[in-house]
């Protein structure tokens, strides 16, 4: 698995570099942010690597927040690579924060190839996220249960605080316990 790569920039383009790598040039899809960051031509990218039947591709970050980003983009159900790039190119790590942390869906449709409906799953899958990577996953059954409680027209802070003190592991009866929970309040 490559992780990073480190040698001369031999062609450019907005969302792609061709890197030499000691005598091999690698083609590195980057993202429009990280192309027009590229003005040496000694560079050192962070690579993330991505093995499918039928290609080998290597996505390139110059920061390693974006990685972290992409990476986390493309764990989401129905966001591959391309997508996730495409966020990448158009917003910087720090402001994507922002956008996850203000569920901010206007913004996100703003992505070329992503609608209303991707723009809200992603900020649902995405949950409390953040850079240093210390929020906790929440699991597929947490994920199903708020958007059920969504659907219902409760908001997410008060869900959010419903699921955290519940102990079901599955969506039905997480969303049972909530239903509960969410009663008495």
């Amino acid at each position: 698995m490559i992780v990073g790569l480190i040698g001369k920039v031999e062609k450019k383009e907005p969302t792609s570099v061709h890197l030499n790598v000691n005598g091999v040039i690698y083609e590195v899809f980057v993202s429009v942010n990280c192309s027009s960051e590229i003005e040496k031509q000694d560079i050192k990218l962070h690579i993330s690597h991505i093995i499918r039947e039928d290609s080998e591709t290597l996505y390139g970050f110059l920061d390693i927040n974006e990685k972290m980003m992409f990476e986390r983009l493309i764990k989401i159900n129905g966001v591959g690579p391309k997508v996730a790039m495409a966020i990448c190119s158009t917003f910087k790590p720090d402001i994507f924060v922002k956008i996850v942390e203000e569920k901010n869906v206007s913004l996100l449709k703003k992505v070329p190839g992503i609608g209303p409906k991707s723009a809200s799953r992603i900020l649902i899958e995405l949950g409390e996220f953040s850079l240093d990577g210390s929020t906790p996953q929440l699991t597929s059954a947490h994920q199903e249960a708020i958007m059920a409680l969504e659907s219902l027209g409760f908001k997410k802070d008060q869900i959010q605080k419903v699921l955290q003190e519940c102990t079901a592991c599955d969506t039905p009866s997480l969303v049972k316990e909530a239903l509960k929970k969410i009663q008495k309040i």
